[in-house]
């Protein structure tokens, strides 16, 4: 593996920007992580698939960051390169009931557009933050509701198999799951909405927004949920259950308002944050005899939490 003969030939064959060792602290919603050894913004499917080539033949670990609004970057950064997508995968268009966007568009702008014109289909992802991408490779939604029931066809690009389509109802979506190809990276998705009632939708999402805002701690530093709802119960009862509202290690805190949230309280560390899902996962295990799974997504080097 060579780092900076990967560099050099970034630099040579992408139209975008590429760096050196950017910290990942500026492109994740924890404002946590050391940097990456690569960073690249691939502004087309050429700059695309020219770094997935450059990172298999150099034998370098990459990863796709959308907003980072799931994610938890090590304090050590990541080896390898990071892919950001940009200005060819933040389009989108809309033809009569169906919604086709790059996979760097923003999820809210969408949402909005369809409102606009009177669409339903996407009120459930009201609030949600990141990209139409992230959105689609973790299945995002609501407890209810969530994108893969109106995903019609994603368009993925892998390194070995260059670039092809995948239907909706082929993908094995799962909860906070999609089984996208294995290497495969979602370029574009076509959602299936229809025509409805403009004041019911905004009824809909009026009371989205209001429920989220009473039940998250929105404008604080965090990755959104932490843990993943168990069946038939929630991350967050049990943790409040089991009296961990509150809990703090160095800057990273369980929140106050909804305890299915770390939040950065200021200089937390991807550290702090780790030992404090340990001792979440451990407390809720031993009042509840429930073993806690993650939502937030590791990127970097971590020991097993």
């Amino acid at each position: 593996m060579s780092i900076e003969a990967a560099y050099e030939l970034l630099s040579e064959r992408l139209s975008g920007p590429v760096r050196r060792d950017e910290p990942l602290s500026r492109h994740t919603s924890f404002r946590i992580g050391g940097p990456a050894a690569l960073f690249a913004e691939c502004d087309s499917l050429g700059d695309l698939s020219a770094a997935l080539s450059v990172a298999a033949d150099e034998g370098i670990p990459w990863a796709v960051l959308g907003k980072g609004s799931n994610v938890l970057a090590s304090d050590a950064g990541f080896d390898g390169l990071v892919v950001v997508l940009g200005r060819e995968f933040k389009r989108y268009a809309i033809e009569g009931e169906h919604l086709r966007c790059g996979a760097g568009v923003v999820l809210g702008v969408v949402v909005q557009e369809a409102f606009r014109r009177g669409l339903t289909g996407l009120e459930f992802a009201v609030g949600v933050p990141g990209t139409v991408g992230g959105a689609v490779a973790m299945n995002a939604g609501s407890r209810d509701r969530w994108i893969g029931e109106i995903v019609e066809s994603l368009t993925v690009v892998s390194a070995d198999r260059g670039l092809f389509r995948v239907r909706g109802d082929e993908v094995a979506w799962g909860y906070r799951h999609a089984g996208i190809p294995r290497g495969g990276v979602v370029v574009e998705t076509s959602l299936g909405l229809r025509e409805g009632d403009l004041e019911a939708i905004r009824r809909t999402m009026e009371a989205s927004l209001r429920r989220r805002k009473r039940t998250q701690p929105l404008g604080v530093p965090s990755a959104g949920s932490t843990f993943v709802n168990p069946e038939g119960d929630s991350a967050g009862r049990l943790i409040e259950a089991a009296g961990l509202k509150g809990t703090s290690v160095g800057g990273a805190a369980v929140s106050e308002v909804h305890a299915n949230f770390i939040v950065n309280t200021g200089g937390a560390t991807a550290a702090d944050v780790l030992e404090l899902v340990r001792i979440i996962r451990h407390t809720v295990r031993e009042a509840h005899g429930i073993e806690l799974e993650p939502e937030i997504r590791f990127l970097g080097s971590f020991e097993p939490a």
